[in-house]
């Protein structure tokens, strides 16, 4: 799963518009359209993303011949 689709479904889930999280992370909703769509965002905006969506964000590196987590 994309972080785009993961954004649309945490969306979903808490009844919230794609324009209420554009607007309530200081973006335009041209924009957050825009970055859905090629799935392109910032570590700093996905952490805005998350804090509006009261959601913790969490980025893991894994090591693919060990499969360990860092």
């Amino acid at each position: 799963m994309t972080t785009a689709e993961k954004i649309r479904l945490i969306v979903g889930r808490r009844g919230v518009t794609m324009g209420e999280v554009a607007e309530g992370t200081g973006q335009t909703r041209q924009n957050f359209s825009n970055k859905l769509k090629r799935d392109d965002f910032k570590e700093s905006e996905l952490s805005q993303i998350a804090e509006f969506l009261n959601c913790e964000l969490k980025i893991i590196f894994v090591d693919k011949e060990s499969g360990e987590e860092f």
